[in-house]
């Protein structure tokens, strides 16, 4: 089965509310992942903007 992602965030998700942004839409039409450890050390969570960790989409359509 297919993860969701929040739209707003691009967090995957498994309940009805996104834990980062308390978003509740959500897509299973995405591409690509990104595991962010350390979001305080991750070059590329700073230059997107993210900050704390998780599994990221891409992607999300």
């Amino acid at each position: 089965m297919k993860k969701k992602a929040c739209k707003k965030c691009k967090l995957f998700v498994e309940g009805n509310e996104c834990p980062a942004c308390k978003g509740n839409q959500f897509s299973l039409s995405w591409q690509g992942r990104l595991h962010i450890l350390d979001a305080n050390k991750s070059l590329i969570a700073n230059k997107i903007d993210i900050t704390s960790k998780g599994e990221y989409a891409i992607k999300v359509r």
